[in-house]
């Protein structure tokens, strides 16, 4: 299969579909830390959403996709959608001029996610936390890093981080059968909540990477137990 996985530059569920034999590249504004600059285009994904594109790799390589792509995976970046963002929007806590400029990030973030989701391909899947887009239409899917994880201890894996999926051409992936994990204390917030930490010596670790919560790139990767379970799943 010929495979893009659109805004990602980890490359976690770009070396999952390699590791299956498929013809996989990764695409982000920024160079990759996966380690294969040979399978990673830096720049605009647009350009390639629809196939029929030529590209040159970090590795040095011309390619180029003669017709769709096979399957179209994305993450379009989510600063602007999440509902985490939802108290800058609001005038009653937030500068005027600040929510106008927030609901027009908002707008260009959502117009891209569109353009990944309606790509002219067969099979896609999108990939964003709950928010916005749900205004849109509801995910098709809403996982955890737990439920592709092999065992609870499997830390790296057995984690909490809801992620909604929206479905084109794809079925739901398989989960197993592990239970939701117990969290170990509640912590307050900035904006004055409650939040359950679930893993006290892991809080902030994903994919081996420690942040302090305001690390995008290292929140932003894909659990190796999900990119594994798309690759097995809906590669073939």
């Amino acid at each position: 299969m010929k495979v893009l996985i659109a805004c990602e530059e980890s490359q976690e569920v770009c070396k999952a579909f390699r590791e299956r034999g498929h013809e996989a590249y990764s695409a982000d504004l920024q160079d990759c830390s996966g380690g294969h600059p040979e399978w990673h285009i830096m720049g605009d994904v647009l350009p390639l959403l629809n196939g029929n594109c030529t590209f040159f790799t970090r590795g040095g390589a011309w390619v180029h996709v003669e017709g769709q792509w096979d399957l179209l995976i994305a993450h379009p970046p989510c600063t602007y959608l999440t509902n985490c963002a939802t108290r800058a929007f609001s005038l009653r806590m937030t500068p005027a001029e600040k929510v106008v400029q927030r609901w027009s990030d908002r707008c260009e973030a959502a117009i891209f996610f569109m353009q990944c989701a309606l790509a002219r391909c067969e099979k896609i899947a999108v990939e964003n936390p709950i928010g916005f887009m749900s205004h849109w239409r509801k995910p098709d899917q809403i996982i955890n890093p737990y439920q592709f994880a092999e065992s609870k201890d499997d830390i790296e894996n057995y984690q909490m981080k809801t992620t909604c999926l929206w479905l084109n051409g794809l079925p739901k992936l398989i989960t197993n059968n592990l239970p939701k994990p117990e969290p170990v204390r509640r912590y307050l917030t900035k904006s004055g909540k409650y939040k359950n930490m679930y893993f006290e010596e892991n809080h902030g670790v994903i994919n081996g990477v420690k942040h302090g919560g305001n690390d995008a790139k290292a929140r932003s990767k894909t659990f190796t137990g999900i990119a594994k379970a798309m690759a097995e799943q809906w590669g073939g």
